[in-house]
């Protein structure tokens, strides 16, 4: 499966995750749309601006706002027809979380960045569009919640880097990195997987 397939699939994947975030909210179908478009193109538009990329790749390639719309409109249909499972939103943002890391990674990989830009911009190309879905719904971003989710990226973008590095082959590390990433965050969805909580000491009274 080439990466502009992959790339198409995440970016449907996202929209309906916000289409379900919407429907949470009982927006009307505008809003899906809006939280929907959000969502899938947010992290990518933030990485083709930071990386000087135009046109930004949805304005050169229609293809995607295609994709978002026949997206959110088969998750709302689906929806008022049955009730999503109790995790699809979080389930669907880890699917696409794991394709947008990889993605991000390879774009910055392609203008030659240093190791860390690479990690950084696939990380931001992931986690963006769900914090601006998140916020607009009004609610505190997974980000910023315990559960491993931006950590995901990251190790998944170096998991990805690290497998480039040793040879093994371009499709193999794109693989592997989504697996990593994937497997992360479904072990946090499900198992509760996190990280160490940092406290202050209390103070006597």
């Amino acid at each position: 499966m080439n990466l502009y397939v992959l790339d198409l699939i995440g970016v449907g994947v996202f929209a309906v995750s916000g289409a379900i975030a919407a429907g949470r909210k009982s927006l009307d179908i505008l809003g899906v749309l809006v939280i929907a478009v959000v969502t899938a193109i947010g992290g990518g538009t933030l990485r083709d601006l930071l990386l000087d990329r135009h046109p930004i790749f949805w304005i050169a390639d229609t293809t995607y706002l295609t994709v978002i719309a026949i997206s959110a409109g088969m998750a709302v249909v689906y929806i008022r027809l049955h009730r999503p499972p109790g995790k699809s939103l979080l389930i669907a943002d880890a699917f696409g979380l794991a394709v947008f890391t990889i993605i991000g990674a390879q774009a910055a990989e392609a203008v030659d960045l240093p190791p860390v830009l690479v990690v950084l911009m696939g990380t931001m190309t992931g986690v963006v569009g769900g914090i601006l879905r998140d916020v607009l719904c009004a609610e505190v971003p997974l980000i910023l919640r315990r559960d491993i989710y931006a950590t995901a990226a990251i190790v998944g973008a170096l998991c990805y880097y690290f497998v480039q590095e040793a040879e093994l082959g371009q499709e193999i590390a794109v693989y592997v990195g989504m697996a990593v990433v994937l497997l992360l965050r479904l072990l946090a969805i499900f198992r509760g997987l996190r990280l160490p909580v940092f406290r202050l000491p209390q103070e006597p009274s």
